[in-house]
């Protein structure tokens, strides 16, 4: 039934923030198209440090980045000029394709600060004929994702197709990701139709075939199975799956089909050659030093990479 459990590995990246990295992992590079993922938070700040906690513009290419926000606030800011506020609820969801920068700014310190700041940031690998695509960005509202509930469940589908619901949020590749929310004792299925799915313990505790499973793992279940979930207590998921691609490579911010693209992206943004958003183009993350890390190895934990 369970094909692998994969246990987040903690990362403190500063000033109280702490990251759980997901994918990807040493024995499971992706899950369907999906080939990182991050759970960031929860933390609570002072007003005084939200700046430190910004994120500089940095490059990616062959990749879609989804953010998903359970508290707090994050500004985008992008090459094509975008400027964006994404609260809980909303969904960022910006193809690369063949190149883009992009920052992540904390800048409402009264809003923040005394609260909390907890979110979920997948990459989602794009399919070869996608891979060199015009760069774009859409932020999806919470009217237009559509939310299920029945006794002791509550979703929202983020991306995707699932339990027969659908949305607008334009992929490039089947695939699905939900966000569930369970009430002690509530039984759940899966989507159907895919070879490939995951349930993210974000909080709570789900039972799988007579076995406990808690917050920062991800259960990977075995292809043609439907099983059964059952919250042990008030319990939230991330679902998430789909067709498998192929073959990826990643490095740092770059994921591609082909080694040699990440060697002309790596040279790209040394040379300058991936524009810097034209509102927030003062100051940037320059490229990692240590270029011995292989193309397939799994990437340091940054904040919303």
């Amino acid at each position: 039934m369970l094909d692998q459990i994969i246990d987040a590995r903690a990362a403190s990246l500063g000033n109280g923030f702490h990251v759980r990295r997901i994918l990807p992992y040493r024995l499971r590079r992706m899950l369907g198209p999906f080939i990182f993922m991050d759970h960031g938070g929860p933390v609570s700040f002072s007003a005084d440090q939200v700046p430190s906690m910004d994120v500089l513009p940095h490059p990616h290419i062959g990749l879609s980045t989804v953010s998903y926000l359970f508290d707090g606030q994050v500004t985008h800011r992008d090459s094509l000029g975008v400027q964006q506020i994404i609260r809980p609820g909303e969904v960022n969801w910006m193809t690369a394709g063949r190149g883009i920068a992009h920052s992540e700014r904390f800048e409402d310190p009264a809003t923040l600060a005394g609260g909390s700041l907890e979110m979920i940031q997948t990459w989602v690998a794009l399919p070869e004929a996608a891979e060199e695509s015009a760069p774009t960005f859409e932020n999806y509202q919470p009217h237009e994702l559509p939310i299920f509930t029945d006794q002791g469940v509550w979703l929202r589908l983020i991306a995707g197709n699932a339990f027969g619901l659908q949305n607008d949020v334009k992929t490039h590749s089947p695939l699905f990701y939900v966000h569930v929310v369970l009430q002690p004792g509530t039984r759940f299925g899966l989507p159907q139709g895919y070879p490939e799915r995951g349930a993210y313990v974000a909080k709570g505790s789900v039972e799988v075939n007579g076995q406990v499973y808690g917050v920062g793992q991800l259960l990977v279940f075995t292809p043609g199975i439907d099983p059964i979930l059952v919250a042990r207590e008030a319990t939230t998921l991330m679902l998430l799956g789909g067709e498998p691609l192929g073959e990826r490579f990643i490095w740092w911010n770059f994921v591609s089909s082909r080694k040699e693209r990440i060697e002309q992206a790596k040279a790209d943004w040394q040379a300058g050659r991936i524009a810097l958003p034209p509102n927030d183009d003062k100051e940037f993350v320059p490229l990692p030093e240590d270029h011995s890390r292989p193309a397939g190895s799994s990437p340091p934990p940054q904040a919303f990479s």
